[in-house]
Parts: C-alpha cells; structure tokens; sequence
C-alpha cells in the first residue's frame, strides 16, 4: 500500500526538467492523502509530455458516480491486467506522478510507526500509476483521476512494508508512458531505482489533515536502503 505523499515543488523541478522539460507547477503537500489533487505527467494526444492535476483516487470511465467505496488509490501490479477498474488504463492510459518521497507505516511493539521514504541522493521519485476520465453525464463535467500501481517490496524495502510503489528510472518512465510500448510490462519489477532512506517520522503525520513541514521531521536516525536489499 502507498497511502501518503510528500510533495515540494523545487526539487521536483529538477528532475521533471531533466525527464521532460518542464518545472512542477506546485503547490507543495508535505502530506498528500488519497482523494486530493496532485500533478501527474503524461503524454498528451500529440505524444508531448503534460503535467495535469488528477485526482488521486481512480474513477473508472465507465463509473455511474465518483466514489470512495472501494480502494481506488492504489493498482496491484499482479491483477491489473485482468481487473474491470484498471484493465484499460493499464493498456492505454499509463502516467507518473512525481513526489518528494512517500509515507508508510511498520508496525512495531503493537504500535504503527511512520516512515518518510526519500532517495538517498536526488530530487525526487518517478512513481508509476493509471489514470481515466470520467464524464458526469448530466452535466458533462469531467473528473481526471488516478492510481499508484504497487508491486511485492524488494528485500531492502520489505524491512519497512510488504508491498510498495512501482519505482521508475528515468528511462523507464519515458517508457511507460508510452501508449505505444510493448515492453512496458518489463518495467514492473520489485526493486529500488535508486537507494532509500528510511527516516522515522512522527505520528503527527497520521492525521492527513496535518500538511505543514512537521510531517517531515525526523524522530531517529534513518535507515538507508539499496536496491540490493542491504542496508546502508
């Protein structure tokens, strides 16, 4: 599961400019939850890189209403292919979202710990998702939503979690956002592009409505992961 995001604008910039060109628009979000609004990269219907704000909690096209029902926020990469919500995005509508890093929690002693995972060195991570258009057909209003696909944790990342956001290189990104590729499924591997720190955070950042820069402040020393599995 990938359930929070942290989001800050500038060193964004640096890595949307030298994958596509082009600056992250912001706002910053050092606590971003499912159902808000967040900048997603994709290729427009000319093949050209565009950063779209998308709700992030995937409504499917065919959907009679918006709704939060069902967890839509995150794609599991081993059913993708085959599931009635996903299925087509999966084949024809695949996009990144940019972050900072993202949250999860471990569970420890009985409690549930949070973690801010960021790179080691670097801007930012490219993570891979899905998005879809859904039309109100009374008013013809349109909603742009997405979700997160997740693989099984690499060695290094199963310390802290199960499961994790499928990581991209930046090579790979451009792959996958490629509704013409037919090697995008190759990219869809348990591992880290680029080491980790795991850095303990407080549960100030449990509550999704707490968005200011506490969420980020680190309680321990943090942990650094490689792709590899070893720790740092």
């Amino acid at each position: 599961m990938c359930g929070r995001f942290n989001i800050i604008s500038d060193p964004l910039t640096v890595l949307l400019m030298e994958l596509v060109g082009l600056p992250h628009p912001g706002p910053d979000n050092f606590n971003a939850a499912p159902t808000e609004t967040i900048e997603v990269l994709r290729l427009d219907e000319s093949g050209e890189p565009e950063l779209v704000p998308m709700r992030w909690w995937l409504t499917p096209h065919w959907s009679k209403a918006p709704s939060t029902r069902y967890a839509m926020f995150n794609a599991r990469s081993e059913t993708a292919a085959k599931s009635p919500a996903f299925r087509e995005p999966y084949r024809k509508r695949r996009c990144v979202v940019p972050v900072s890093g993202f949250y999860e929690w471990t569970r420890q002693n009985n409690q549930k710990l949070p973690y801010l995972l960021k790179p080691h060195e670097g801007p930012g991570l490219l993570l891979a998702g899905l998005w879809d258009r859904w039309q109100n057909p009374e008013t013809e209003e349109e909603l742009e939503s997405i979700t997160v696909l997740t693989v099984a944790s690499s060695p290094a990342m199963a310390l802290i979690h199960k499961r994790q956001p499928l990581m991209l290189s930046i090579e790979d990104a451009r792959s996958w956002m490629d509704p013409e590729s037919e090697a995008f499924e190759a990219l869809i591997r348990s591992e880290l592009p680029v080491a980790l720190d795991a850095v303990p955070v407080s549960t100030h950042v449990n509550n999704a409505r707490n968005k200011d820069e506490r969420c980020m402040d680190p309680i321990g020393k943090p942990i650094t992961l490689d792709d590899g599995g070893a720790l740092l």
